[in-house]
């Protein structure tokens, strides 16, 4: 009642600190999980992963040691139970210098020309971050501009307004009345025709006399 174990158990995509794990399953037989033991070498470290409700035929193994040799074994889940192990699969990390060997995968390849459209992506969002602050920079700084001419017109407006304003005010008494101008009677010479050749003198008045 159990499944067969997998076969072609293979790892690619090797790096400093992951590796991918993948293999086959024979048709027909029904699979619903898949289990992994990843032990190193040395037996400083074991792991044991298991999965269930999954059609998936590869893993990836994260957290590796760099530089280092490990052993790996898959098994298949089953409704009604897990298969033998398969064999035994050994590989060997690499070095955070070391780059990817040139038989690798084209899953590795595709990975690593995601990494760089991510270095791109970034590199473009940073670009546009910096031109964003630029531009809030020059806003800022054409507003204060303004901000300081408004400032000193109004502080010139305030300087005209309280200047004294003697010069063309109309000069008071002391006692608050304005000055006014004193007028005088105008006098006024009648001439009008009376017998007589004497001038007769009228205060304010002069009378003309003739025949």
């Amino acid at each position: 009642d159990r499944p067969p174990s997998p076969v072609n158990v293979t790892v690619t995509q090797l790096k400093a600190n992951s590796a991918t794990v993948s293999w086959d399953v024979p048709e027909g037989d029904v699979v619903i999980g898949y289990a992994i033991l990843q032990q190193r070498q040395d037996g400083q470290m074991q792991r044991f992963i298991r999965e269930v409700n999954t059609t998936n035929r590869a893993c990836v193994l994260w957290d590796l040691a760099e530089d280092a040799d490990y052993i790996i074994q898959v098994q298949s889940i089953g409704l009604y139970g897990e298969s033998q192990a398969s064999k035994r699969v050994h590989f060997r990390t690499l070095k955070e210098t070391d780059r990817l060997p040139s038989n690798s995968s084209n899953q590795g390849d595709i990975t690593m020309e995601g990494l760089d459209k991510d270095r791109q992506l970034q590199t473009g969002e940073i670009i546009i971050i910096v031109a964003v602050l630029l531009m809030w920079a020059a806003v800022i700084a054409l507003f204060c501009r303004q901000y300081d001419i408004i400032k000193d017109n109004d502080s010139n407006n305030n300087k005209e307004k309280t200047k004294p304003s003697s010069e063309h005010s109309t000069p008071e008494r002391p006692s608050g009345g304005l000055l006014r101008s004193k007028k005088k009677s105008p006098s006024v010479n009648i001439i009008a025709p009376v017998q007589g050749c004497a001038w007769s003198r009228l205060p304010a008045v002069h009378a003309v006399c003739g025949p």
